[in-house]
């Protein structure tokens, strides 16, 4: 017979059972191993063998066949490989707007919503007595019946048009947004991870956008020598490739993007940690990787300032403090007339994410 095993009491752990625990360190190895599932078990048996994070009743083995019986890796029958489900990508996005967005709820710097009531399409807490024109979908019908019996009584029920109360709404804006992430080389270089924040951001945007905004659109681009379109389904297995930054190519994509949506309102936000490096003219590539290039610089500024003129503002995401990169990435700024945040891999999600939440509160 067992006795009573004793150990640290952790509260945020103390109600996850084994399974839950493990899931949740596991889904985030996967986004520092690009989906590779293999590379993520390896770190997780390390990890156990470091810090105990099994015990005899509940090992990594019994964690792997939990992953394959409840839907979350899957074995392709050819070659044997086990990889990734759907449902285990939700959980990554979820896992990663959890992350984020819950840092943000406990922090209260820089937060500045602005709020404008009136026949929005969210709910807020305030109400406001009926007028003329109103849409009934937004009467607050246990707020008016108990008017009702206040002013005319149980007996004699009835209820007129000074008795109706309103539940207030909040604007919020449709919005087109194409999300361009850098995946040069640079983004891993100097012994520091840059593009798994990028790639966490992304997810914990696309999960806010598809669950919470679903009226949005999100294009997600990634560029380095050339750019291309990615889905959200994709984001998980995102790395970084020997490339150049070609901001160039990474522009005209979103640009045509969003020329195809309908949204009257449209952005382009721009994660990167480098200065543009590369033009393709034709087949062939121009690339200058030692210094600010003014042949590629006005290509790129030229497409700021048309940006500009389309009301596409760009706001850029910069995960690098050299000061001749800021220096760029304020007339960039100052072309477009957009805003840059010069963020560092920690701040990056908090950043965007305000300023993603302030724009949708804004009244165009």
């Amino acid at each position: 017979m067992r006795g009573i095993t004793f150990s640290r009491f952790n509260p945020g752990d103390s109600t996850k059972p084994p399974f839950q625990k493990l899931l949740d360190l596991f889904t985030q190895l996967l986004t520092y191993t690009s989906g590779d599932v293999n590379e993520a078990l390896q770190w997780l048996t390390q990890l156990d063998n470091e810090y105990g994070l099994t015990n005899e009743d509940y090992g990594i083995g019994d964690f792997l066949q939990d992953l394959q019986e409840k839907g979350y890796l899957k074995e392709n029958e050819n070659t044997g490989e086990i990889a990734i489900t759907s449902k285990t990508e939700q959980i990554i996005r979820k896992s990663a707007l959890e992350e984020i967005f819950g840092k943000l709820k406990k922090s209260s710097t820089g937060n500045h919503n602005i709020r404008k009531s009136g026949m929005g399409d969210e709910l807020n807490a305030e109400t406001r007595p009926f007028q003329f024109g109103d849409n009934v979908d937004q009467l607050d019908y246990t707020a008016s019946i108990h008017n009702a019996q206040v002013n005319h009584g149980i007996d004699s029920f009835s209820m007129d048009q000074e008795d109706l109360v309103i539940k207030e709404t909040d604007f919020k804006t449709q919005t087109s947004t194409a999300l361009m992430i850098d995946i040069s080389h640079s983004m891993i270089l100097y012994g520091e991870d840059r593009i798994t924040p990028a790639k966490k951001v992304a997810m914990a945007l696309s999960e806010l956008i598809t669950t919470r905004y679903p009226k949005d659109t999100l294009d997600i681009i990634v560029f380095g020598n050339d750019a291309w379109q990615i889905e959200i389904k994709d984001l998980p297995y995102l790395q970084v490739g020997p490339y150049h930054t070609n901001t160039v190519a990474g522009l005209e994509l979103a640009m045509d993007l969003l020329r195809r949506r309908r949204n009257p309102n449209k952005q382009i936000f721009m994660i990167t940690d480098g200065k543009p490096t590369c033009l393709k003219q034709g087949k062939q590539y121009y690339k200058n990787s030692f210094g600010l290039d003014r042949k590629i610089l006005n290509r790129t500024l030229n497409l700021a300032a048309q940006c500009k003129k389309l009301k596409i503002p760009i706001t850029t995401f910069m995960v690098a403090t050299d000061p001749w990169l800021q220096q760029f990435v304020q007339e960039f700024t100052e072309t477009n007339n957009g805003k840059a945040f010069f963020s560092g891999t920690d701040k990056l999600g908090q950043f965007l994410f305000y300023d993603f939440e302030n724009g949708k509160r804004k009244l165009f």
